[in-house]
């Protein structure tokens, strides 16, 4: 007998609960239908002046995230040799232009990233029986990672805290996952468009001036965060918006890191959206500071290379694609460009190094 549905509602939470804790996952979010996104007029643009902040959510989970229009323009990248904490990898500072795009407000949480990380929603329309929609046809069919050998949130927090320990070839999969999921084209940002949102407009060392006495207020860092990670978006933000800039955790790039592409950058008058492109698999660039640093390593300007030590624990021969597991400073953020990337740029954007493995 065809039971109607607020009556089968209960016993399908239950068998979705049963699935998670039988598989070792989250049980925090809510059943809801798996149906295609509502359209949301706040998203959509075609001129920078008609961009809007704009929350998205995703479908098969009550998982949403908000992001902020950034303006384009000029700014300084690097530092200047007087600032305190300045490395010589910050410089030249050189001019640099960047597009409009919107940014997240915060980094992208486990909230948002267990989804695609443990296929939580196919998970629950096989649980509830709920039929794929074709956008969750072609998500799915979106590389997902291996199971991790451990609990990746090392006991810092899960929900509304930030994801961590994952390698960029994981960042950018998601990315890749959330834009079919979607409609919207997702993607980590570039250094410089990094640094540009960090600094919303300013020259100082941080993006609330010169004075590292005050990054408590704006940040998590070495002296304020109980040594773990902390939840987003709790510390003030900058000018533009954006919470966690400062501290919490590191966020991943798309740029191969170099302590030279600065004077490379630097040879022409006004560096167009400049990028590193990777072909290799480290090291990448990595910015914003973490939990565990000092406060000069916060800086707008501060710049961070991968390493391969950062997985030096995982157990497995060939270490893993998806996890850096002694990355617990590690995380990101998404963008979205106002104007959708050309292929030739997505394929840069790509690189040429994700595919070598560590033996």
């Amino acid at each position: 007998m065809n039971l109607p549905l607020m009556t089968r509602l209960p016993r399908l939470a239950a068998i979705v609960v049963t699935s998670a804790i039988l598989l070792g996952l989250p049980t925090s979010v809510s059943l809801v239908s798996a149906a295609d996104p509502v359209p949301n007029p706040a998203a959509q643009a075609t001129t920078e002046a008609e961009m809007k902040p704009y929350r998205e959510f995703i479908s098969g989970s009550n998982a949403k995230f908000e992001m902020l229009p950034i303006p384009g323009g000029k700014f300084l990248m690097g530092s200047p040799d007087s600032e305190e904490g300045h490395s010589d990898d910050e410089a030249p500072q050189h001019e640099v232009e960047i597009k409009p795009f919107w940014m997240g407000k915060t980094e992208v949480t486990w909230d948002e990233y267990d989804i695609w990380n443990h296929s939580l929603d196919a998970k629950r329309r096989m649980a509830t029986g709920q039929k794929a929609t074709d956008k969750d046809k072609l998500s799915d069919a979106v590389t997902h990672p291996t199971k991790p050998y451990t609990d990746m949130t090392f006991g810092m927090g899960h929900d509304g805290y930030p994801a961590i320990c994952m390698t960029q070839l994981a960042a950018k999969t998601y990315c890749e996952w959330l834009t079919v999921k979607t409609g919207h084209y997702y993607r980590l940002p570039t250094e410089a468009e990094w640094e540009y949102a960090c600094r919303a407009g300013t020259t100082t060392a941080y993006s609330f001036g010169d004075d590292p006495s005050q990054l408590g207020d704006y940040a998590w860092y070495v002296e304020n965060s109980d040594d773990k990670t902390q939840p987003v978006g709790k510390k003030k933000p900058n000018p533009w918006g954006l919470h966690d800039m400062h501290g919490n955790v590191m966020e991943w790039t798309l740029d191969q890191y170099s302590p030279e592409f600065y004077a490379e950058s630097a040879k022409e008058p006004l560096s167009i959206l400049p990028f590193n492109m990777p072909t290799k698999l480290y090291p990448h660039a990595v910015r914003g500071g973490s939990w565990e640093d000092d406060a000069d390593r916060c800086r707008s300007a501060a710049r961070v290379a991968s390493d391969k030590d950062w997985k030096i624990q995982d157990p497995q021969i060939p270490k893993s694609r998806w996890y850096h597991t002694d990355a617990l400073f590690l995380g990101f953020r998404i963008v979205r460009p106002l104007v959708e990337d050309s292929p030739e740029l997505k394929t840069k954007y790509k690189g040429t190094g994700d595919e070598e493995e560590d033996r």
